[in-house]
């Protein structure tokens, strides 16, 4: 036989994690070869419910690009049926994770899978396959990771406790990544970071999306190195985040919830960040922080305006 054929390196690689990352995604989708994307997608937003393995990040990223999320949540599936929370509150059980019929079939092929000792990753590649979808989707990692806060005056929570069943209006004073320092990047993680053209940061909650990405060993010092390929776009714009509590978080945590803090956040592995035309004011202050700076619109509010925003970001790095 002869030998195989090199793997070209991808031109983009992406860090992912919630609605604002899909939308990117289906933006660079638009603007680069989706065989030369890889998306690495936050999984410590992971939980096991009613004995199912749930990856709400990997699942949000692969509905998006498949076409088939929700247009109203930016999560779940469009045209959903909700038959079995529907049984399953009549039984008393535990439905303040809402899950539809449809989307528990995405739960139950990952948990036999997992089950029958494929990792993540492969299944991962499984479900894209299975919709259809062209780039490269890989979580962080295979091993449990797991994002957990302490909530202020109270407990320590798992992410979608405090983010759903709490509605994440708890104040959080600490944030830790279990699982992290034993985890390792799932393969194809560390050689799409290094091999990229452009390193994208997606615009994500830098606490709970971008963090637990950081937190698995290789990933960060990896990002360091390449520093000046790295572009990043902010999740706030006018002190606000678009979507969920990254302004919040940042701000309990003892940040500034601004492009500014941002920056100060990113600034040691990112080289660029981009910002909203609303925050235009503030560009010296982000490079003060040693960030170089470029504005434009950030909100993706149509595909349209996500392949426009996602021009911008690959054209930052070159």
């Amino acid at each position: 036989m002869p030998p195989s054929l090199p793997t070209a390196p991808p031109a983009v690689a992406a860090l992912a994690g919630g609605v604002g990352a899909a939308r990117m995604l289906q933006g660079l989708v638009q603007v680069v070869p989706a065989a030369g994307i890889t998306a690495i997608v936050n999984t410590g937003d992971d939980t096991v419910l009613h004995g199912l393995h749930i990856s709400p990040d990997l699942d949000t990223v692969l509905y998006t690009l498949a076409g088939a999320v929700n247009p109203e949540t930016g999560w779940g599936l469009a045209g959903e049926t909700w038959n079995v929370m529907e049984a399953l509150e009549r039984l008393g059980g535990a439905t303040w994770f809402r899950l539809g019929d449809r989307d528990l079939a995405t739960h139950c092929y990952r948990t036999q899978r997992l089950g029958e000792g494929a990792p993540l990753h492969q299944v991962t590649a499984e479900l894209a396959r299975s919709w259809g979808v062209g780039i490269r989707i890989l979580p962080v990692t295979d091993a449990p990771l797991r994002t957990r806060l302490q909530l202020l005056g109270g407990p320590e929570v798992a992410f979608q406790e405090y983010f759903v069943r709490l509605r994440h209006e708890a104040a959080v004073s600490a944030v830790r990544f279990e699982g992290a320092g034993e985890a390792t990047p799932a393969p194809g993680v560390l050689a799409a970071l290094e091999e990229a053209a452009v390193v994208v940061v997606c615009p994500s909650n830098p606490v709970v999306s971008i963090g637990p990405l950081l937190a698995v060993p290789g990933v960060a010092d990896c990002l360091a190195r390449r520093r000046d390929d790295v572009v990043a776009v902010s999740p706030i714009v006018a002190g606000s985040a678009i979507k969920g509590p990254a302004d919040r978080l940042l701000r309990e945590l003892g940040h500034e919830p601004s492009v500014v803090g941002v920056a100060r956040w990113y600034a040691r592995w990112a080289g660029t960040l981009v910002i909203d035309r609303a925050d235009a004011a503030r560009v010296a202050e982000v490079e003060a922080e040693g960030v170089r700076c470029v504005v434009t619109d950030t909100v993706m509010g149509t595909p349209g305006r996500s392949a426009a925003l996602a021009r911008v970001v690959v054209d930052a790095a070159r």
